[in-house]
Protein backbone atom coordinates (compact mmCIF):
# COMPACT_ATOMS: atom_id res chain seq x y z
CA UNK A 1 0.00 0.00 0.00
CA UNK A 2 2.53 2.40 0.70
CA UNK A 3 4.65 1.86 -2.52
CA UNK A 4 1.33 2.88 -4.43
CA UNK A 5 1.10 -0.01 -6.31
CA UNK A 6 -0.92 1.08 -9.18
CA UNK A 7 -1.84 -2.91 -9.97
CA UNK A 8 -3.26 -3.70 -6.24
CA UNK A 9 -4.97 -0.17 -5.68
CA UNK A 10 -7.88 -0.87 -7.98
CA UNK A 11 -8.42 -4.22 -6.49
CA UNK A 12 -8.21 -2.71 -2.84
CA UNK A 13 -10.90 -0.36 -3.84
CA UNK A 14 -13.03 -2.69 -5.54
CA UNK A 15 -12.51 -4.77 -2.33
CA UNK A 16 -14.14 -1.80 -0.73
CA UNK A 17 -16.73 -1.47 -3.37
CA UNK A 18 -18.23 -5.26 -3.03
CA UNK A 19 -17.80 -5.19 0.63
CA UNK A 20 -20.20 -2.01 0.47
CA UNK A 21 -22.80 -4.28 -1.06
CA UNK A 22 -22.96 -6.46 1.93
CA UNK A 23 -22.50 -3.94 5.02
CA UNK A 24 -24.84 -1.20 5.00
CA UNK A 25 -23.05 0.53 7.67
CA UNK A 26 -19.90 0.43 5.16
CA UNK A 27 -22.33 1.80 2.93
CA UNK A 28 -23.36 4.65 4.48
CA UNK A 29 -19.99 5.67 5.53
CA UNK A 30 -19.48 5.75 1.64
CA UNK A 31 -22.22 8.25 1.15
CA UNK A 32 -22.99 9.99 -1.91
CA UNK A 33 -22.40 13.01 -0.79
CA UNK A 34 -18.87 12.08 0.75
CA UNK A 35 -16.14 14.24 0.37
CA UNK A 36 -13.05 11.71 0.39
CA UNK A 37 -10.03 13.59 2.27
CA UNK A 38 -7.04 11.99 2.70
CA UNK A 39 -5.14 11.71 5.59
CA UNK A 40 -1.52 13.25 5.33
CA UNK A 41 1.54 11.17 5.85
CA UNK A 42 4.44 12.12 8.37
CA UNK A 43 5.90 14.25 6.02
CA UNK A 44 4.62 17.25 4.10
CA UNK A 45 3.28 15.51 0.86
CA UNK A 46 6.13 15.36 -1.81
CA UNK A 47 4.88 15.69 -5.19
CA UNK A 48 1.78 12.41 -5.73
CA UNK A 49 4.05 10.25 -3.40
CA UNK A 50 0.98 9.92 -0.77
CA UNK A 51 -0.55 6.35 -0.56
CA UNK A 52 -3.97 7.93 0.93
CA UNK A 53 -4.48 10.07 -1.77
CA UNK A 54 -3.97 7.70 -3.94
CA UNK A 55 -6.33 5.54 -2.21
CA UNK A 56 -9.10 8.04 -2.06
CA UNK A 57 -8.78 8.97 -5.88
CA UNK A 58 -9.16 5.24 -6.77
CA UNK A 59 -12.32 5.16 -4.38
CA UNK A 60 -13.90 8.00 -5.86
CA UNK A 61 -13.52 6.68 -9.88
CA UNK A 62 -15.59 4.31 -8.60
CA UNK A 63 -18.41 6.09 -6.72
CA UNK A 64 -17.86 5.88 -3.16
CA UNK A 65 -17.45 9.33 -2.73
CA UNK A 66 -18.11 12.80 -4.51
CA UNK A 67 -15.05 14.08 -5.15
CA UNK A 68 -11.42 14.23 -3.33
CA UNK A 69 -10.08 16.85 -1.53
CA UNK A 70 -7.08 17.06 -0.74
CA UNK A 71 -7.19 20.45 1.80
CA UNK A 72 -5.85 18.46 4.78
CA UNK A 73 -2.01 19.40 4.90
CA UNK A 74 0.92 18.06 7.47
CA UNK A 75 3.01 20.80 7.70
CA UNK A 76 6.05 19.78 9.25
CA UNK A 77 7.04 16.05 9.65
CA UNK A 78 6.17 14.10 13.07
CA UNK A 79 8.11 10.80 13.70
CA UNK A 80 6.60 7.94 11.66
CA UNK A 81 4.53 5.88 13.60
CA UNK A 82 5.02 2.36 11.83
CA UNK A 83 8.75 2.45 12.23
CA UNK A 84 8.99 3.53 15.92
CA UNK A 85 8.80 2.05 19.03
CA UNK A 86 5.14 2.67 20.85
CA UNK A 87 6.67 5.44 23.28
CA UNK A 88 8.42 7.27 20.35
CA UNK A 89 5.29 7.52 18.38
CA UNK A 90 3.45 10.94 18.14
CA UNK A 91 0.76 11.69 20.21
CA UNK A 92 -2.57 13.42 19.10
CA UNK A 93 -1.56 16.65 19.82
CA UNK A 94 1.56 16.50 18.12
CA UNK A 95 -0.61 15.02 15.08
CA UNK A 96 -3.02 18.31 15.58
CA UNK A 97 -0.60 20.74 15.86
CA UNK A 98 1.50 19.65 12.21
CA UNK A 99 -2.23 19.78 10.46
CA UNK A 100 -3.60 22.34 8.84
CA UNK A 101 -6.67 22.86 6.43
CA UNK A 102 -6.83 24.48 3.61
CA UNK A 103 -10.10 26.84 3.34
CA UNK A 104 -12.31 24.99 0.94
CA UNK A 105 -13.98 26.40 -2.50
CA UNK A 106 -17.92 25.54 -1.01
CA UNK A 107 -18.76 24.03 2.21
CA UNK A 108 -18.76 20.82 2.66
CA UNK A 109 -21.22 18.71 4.48
CA UNK A 110 -19.87 15.50 4.80
CA UNK A 111 -16.23 14.40 5.37
CA UNK A 112 -14.89 10.86 5.11
CA UNK A 113 -11.04 11.19 6.40
CA UNK A 114 -9.36 7.94 3.91
CA UNK A 115 -6.25 6.30 5.17
CA UNK A 116 -4.69 3.65 4.16
CA UNK A 117 -3.86 2.14 7.87
CA UNK A 118 -5.12 2.93 11.52
CA UNK A 119 -2.79 1.58 14.39
CA UNK A 120 -4.09 3.15 17.47
CA UNK A 121 -5.95 6.16 15.77
CA UNK A 122 -3.93 9.13 17.18
CA UNK A 123 -3.53 9.97 13.64
CA UNK A 124 -7.06 9.89 12.69
CA UNK A 125 -8.33 11.18 16.00
CA UNK A 126 -6.08 14.36 15.28
CA UNK A 127 -7.13 14.74 11.72
CA UNK A 128 -10.85 14.82 12.28
CA UNK A 129 -10.18 17.25 15.02
CA UNK A 130 -8.28 19.20 13.26
CA UNK A 131 -11.04 19.81 10.13
CA UNK A 132 -13.53 19.93 12.94
CA UNK A 133 -11.78 23.03 14.33
CA UNK A 134 -11.55 24.57 10.91
CA UNK A 135 -14.95 23.04 9.42
CA UNK A 136 -17.51 23.16 12.78
CA UNK A 137 -20.43 22.07 10.99
CA UNK A 138 -19.14 19.45 8.80
CA UNK A 139 -19.82 15.46 10.23
CA UNK A 140 -16.33 13.83 10.04
CA UNK A 141 -16.30 10.08 9.63
CA UNK A 142 -12.77 7.93 8.85
CA UNK A 143 -12.21 4.77 7.07
CA UNK A 144 -9.07 3.26 7.03
CA UNK A 145 -7.85 0.05 4.73
CA UNK A 146 -6.65 -1.50 6.99
CA UNK A 147 -6.53 -1.86 10.83
CA UNK A 148 -2.77 -3.34 12.19
CA UNK A 149 -3.71 -6.56 14.14
CA UNK A 150 0.07 -6.90 15.52
CA UNK A 151 3.31 -6.87 13.26
CA UNK A 152 2.94 -8.88 10.47
CA UNK A 153 5.79 -9.31 7.62
CA UNK A 154 3.95 -9.46 4.97
CA UNK A 155 -0.40 -9.28 4.25
CA UNK A 156 -1.90 -11.87 1.80
CA UNK A 157 -4.90 -10.43 1.59
CA UNK A 158 -7.86 -8.09 3.11
CA UNK A 159 -10.13 -10.30 4.93
CA UNK A 160 -13.08 -8.43 6.25
CA UNK A 161 -14.65 -5.20 7.05
CA UNK A 162 -14.46 -4.13 10.81
CA UNK A 163 -16.58 -1.24 12.39
CA UNK A 164 -15.13 0.53 14.86
CA UNK A 165 -14.37 3.77 16.92
CA UNK A 166 -11.85 6.15 17.83
CA UNK A 167 -12.07 7.84 20.52
CA UNK A 168 -10.11 10.31 23.44
CA UNK A 169 -9.69 8.50 26.84
CA UNK A 170 -7.19 9.35 29.22
CA UNK A 171 -4.99 11.56 27.30
CA UNK A 172 -5.03 9.34 24.42
CA UNK A 173 -6.59 7.76 21.47
CA UNK A 174 -7.95 4.60 21.72
CA UNK A 175 -9.36 2.34 19.21
CA UNK A 176 -12.18 0.15 19.84
CA UNK A 177 -12.07 -2.77 18.12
Amino acid sequence: MKNIDPLWLPHYAAFVLQTSFRDARLREVFAADAVLVPVPGSVPARALHWSALHLAAALESLGLGVRVWPGLRREYAVTKSATAPSAARPTVREHYESFSVLVPPRPIPRILLIDDVITKGRTALAAAARLQTALPYADIRTFALIRTLGFADHLERLTSCCHGIVRWTGGDARRDP
